[in-house]
């Protein structure tokens, strides 16, 4: 389970059946679970909705050779809620 700030969103994707792709840790020791879901997330609406922490930081990884994402980071506890990219 990740962090107590980004469990809530964890727990609503889940809830809604989106499938996980990946759980574990994803790029560095620097991350510790990071859950990739098989959606493209609107993070503006997930913020407003979750009222998220300051700590919970935008992400986006456009290199299409690493993989296209987007998604949430926990900079305190280094989890993050990550999905498909808009425009992969």
């Amino acid at each position: 389970m990740v962090c107590e700030h980004l469990a809530p969103v964890e727990a609503e994707l889940k809830a809604q059946g989106v499938r996980i792709t990946f759980r574990g840790q994803a790029w560095s020791d620097n991350c510790r679970e990071w859950v990739y879901f098989d959606c493209v997330l609107n993070r503006d609406d997930l913020r407003r909705r979750f009222r998220l922490a300051p700590c919970v930081v935008d992400h986006e990884n456009r290199d299409p050779r690493s993989g296209m994402e987007l998604g949430l980071v926990c900079t305190r506890d280094h989890d993050a809620i990550i999905g498909r990219h808009p425009a992969a």
